[in-house]
């Protein structure tokens, strides 16, 4: 019996008990700002999400403060909700006690350091009670006006390949890594907090090229792997979150097996695309698309963003009546991440 054959069956009499409003709920990774641990226990326990995602707002003075919050998300002791974060060291750091080397000095030296970086770093994560860290970029760029300039693991697709790989090795066991943003934010000039960054790069010569990040990141057992919301106009018109032919490149020729994630679907809305206006739409289209997770990271005011939980486990649901998702993706999506929850329930936890 493989290691993981325990939480795969517990998770299939989960979901065999759950509505389908529930099996929905679980496909979201949601955020609610603030430090408020009984709002948070009662966000989740209304909500139901498959995970909860922590920003700076959400980051006490403390890691014992961080862990408090993260364990009055985790009511349901036989299946908690994933807690997620972005932690890359240097610029991107919710925590601050993180102090390990980052990506700016680690692409110059030996990838060993880079494993130690991420081991160590995943480690005061797992302290802090987060389970998926959205920290490792598997992005490659030479251009030091890029957005994703001091970010980037490697100015060239082998260097950062060779640490990215590193990377993912180090945070094993410890946390659920996650490879971003694919297919690749540094060939895209511009920020996709605010637009929709696009390149005509062909898909032969990403192949060759910003391909190789991910690649070795999933050889190495990467977990999950985060779509950006970037346009390459030569494989499809849509950004690769909205996208079937990125997420099929993904399964297809890529081989990775586990959770693909959104980036935020709110980017989305800011990005100034009138197409990308209404969040609950977006949500149907990145599981048409092939998505397992939705990120959202919502704000304090609904009706700033045009949508809150309930609405956008609607339009899903309403997409599955009117035949444009199915239901076998919901419950497969909905079984891969229960399945990942009860692990953590085990006394190994990840490991």
């Amino acid at each position: 019996m493989s290691a993981d054959a325990g939480p795969a069956k517990a998770a299939e009499e989960k979901l065999a008990g759950m509505s389908r409003a529930r099996r929905i709920a679980s496909l979201f990774m949601l955020h609610l700002p603030g430090t408020d641990e009984g709002a948070l226990r009662s966000f989740v326990a209304d909500t139901e999400p498959g995970g909860m995602i922590f920003m700076p707002d959400n980051i006490g003075a403390s890691l014992t403060d961080v862990a408090s919050l993260a364990r009055a998300a985790r009511e349901d002791e036989g299946f908690p909700p994933l807690i997620g974060i972005d932690q890359e060291g240097g610029r991107v750091r919710r925590i601050a006690d993180d102090r390990f080397a980052s990506a700016v000095t680690l692409r110059h030296r030996d990838p060993e350091e880079t494993r130690e970086a991420f081991a160590a770093r995943s480690a005061l994560l797992a302290e802090a009670g987060i389970s998926v860290n959205f920290g490792v970029v598997a992005d490659v760029t030479d251009d030091p006006g890029s957005f994703m300039n001091d970010r980037v693991l490697g100015t060239t697709a082998a260097e950062a390949a060779e640490r990215v790989s590193a990377a993912i090795t180090g945070e094993s066991g410890r946390v659920f890594s996650t490879l971003k943003h694919f297919p690749g934010h540094g060939r895209t000039p511009g920020d996709s907090h605010s637009s929709i960054p696009e390149t005509a790069v062909d898909l032969a010569t990403w192949e060759e090229t910003d391909a190789a990040p991910f690649r070795s990141g999933i050889l190495a057992g990467a977990d999950f792997v985060m779509m950006g919301h970037l346009r390459y106009s030569t494989v499809d018109d849509q950004p690769a979150t909205l996208s079937r032919a990125w997420h099929s490149i993904l399964r297809e020729r890529l081989g990775f097996e586990g959770v693909i994630i959104t980036d935020d679907m709110l980017m989305l809305g800011d990005s100034g695309v009138p197409e990308y206006r209404d969040a609950a739409e977006n949500a149907v289209r990145a599981l048409a698309a092939g998505a397992t997770m939705l990120l959202y990271v919502l704000r304090g005011d609904p009706e700033q963003v045009r949508t809150d939980a309930a609405r956008l486990v609607q339009a899903v649901s309403n997409a599955v009546d009117a035949g444009r998702l199915s239901i076998e993706h919901i419950d497969a999506a909905a079984l891969t991440l229960l399945t990942l929850r009860a692990r953590l329930a085990r006394p190994r936890g990840i490991s």
